[in-house]
């Protein structure tokens, strides 16, 4: 620990800016489950030099070791959570601290909605950091309180409520790697349920409640929009094509306009009731359709799929 003690001086912060092979620094820090570790591989796979769990005072001395002359460190990127307990009350002081030293660094912040947060620990069945007593509800709320000063200081903000791992990564490539930007415009296609509430960070939104509801068949309940079944009795009436040729229509015009414009994401969601048949099988469908587009990188997310309600 002795070789990350900060660097006491040998030169004035000035000439250890100016003769500093670091040329990038990224914080990432945010909500417990929301992302953090997948951002943090993204910038390795760039071959930055990374840090995870790294209480703010490290932050520091590490940036002022990468500063010293004879580092060959161009890019890092630590994450820094409330997993250093007391330590990371300090964050926003570190952080201005790095300003007045002339250290370029850039923050990283991942948020999601609670209940997101709260499925994802259920699944990974882990025991959030600041939890009293095992209740993750009440260390979401916690950490809500140290996080709102730094997310208001960010550089920039991801809700990753709706995001799969590869569309994150995505998002993180376009708008924080240097050099990274290919021209591609990454897709997303998210189903959602209006009975679970609203998509978040959507651009734009489809309602499909119109068409025929398989939920009301006791054959087709269980079942999801990933099965043919429930396909086929979707497109019974005629509606589900003639649908799609107006969504092809309007998204073969918008999505070049998009890409010439130079946008690097773009959500679309698809809305049905309950977010499990129809409005799956049509953000499944769009996104085979463009999938094979040199200018777009498509991914597709499934909010609601698991969810189940009485009357869908």
């Amino acid at each position: 620990m002795a070789v990350l003690r900060p660097l006491r001086v040998l030169r004035s912060s000035e000439d250890r800016t100016a003769n500093s092979s670091l040329r990038d620094l990224v914080v990432i820090t945010g909500f417990s489950g929301a992302g953090k570790s997948t951002a943090m591989n993204v910038f390795e796979d760039a071959g930055y030099f990374c840090v995870d769990n790294l209480p703010p005072e490290m932050i520091r001395s590490l940036a002022e070791l990468f500063m010293h002359e004879g580092s060959k460190v161009e890019r890092a990127a630590v994450v820094s959570d409330v997993r250093g307990g007391v330590y990371f009350e300090a964050l926003c002081e570190v952080l201005d601290k790095l300003q007045s030293l002339g250290i370029s660094h850039r923050v990283l912040f991942l948020d999601a909605s609670e209940p997101t947060l709260l499925t994802r620990y259920k699944e990974t069945r882990r025991r959030h950091p600041v939890a009293t007593e095992g209740s993750v509800a009440a260390g979401v709320e916690s950490e809500r309180a140290l996080l709102e000063p730094l997310r208001e200081r960010a550089d920039l903000v991801i809700d990753t409520t709706s995001m799969s791992a590869a569309a994150l990564r995505i998002r993180i490539a376009d708008e924080l790697l240097p050099g990274a930007q290919s021209g591609r415009l990454a897709l997303t296609f998210m189903s959602f349920g209006f009975k679970h509430g609203p998509p978040r960070d959507e651009d734009l939104a489809f309602d499909v409640r119109f068409l025929p509801n398989p939920h009301y068949e006791s054959s087709l309940r269980d079942l999801t929009g990933h099965d043919d079944r429930v396909v086929r009795y979707m497109a019974s009436d005629g509606r589900l094509q003639e649908l799609y040729g107006h969504l092809h229509s309007l998204l073969d015009f918008l999505l070049p306009q998009y890409v010439a414009e130079g946008k690097s994401h773009l959500m679309i969601a698809i809305g049905c009731t309950g977010g499990r048949h129809r409005s799956v099988a049509i953000a499944e469908h769009l996104a085979e359709r463009y999938r094979e587009r040199e200018e777009l990188t498509v991914a597709v997310a499934h909010r609601d799929i698991d969810k189940r309600t009485r009357d869908a």
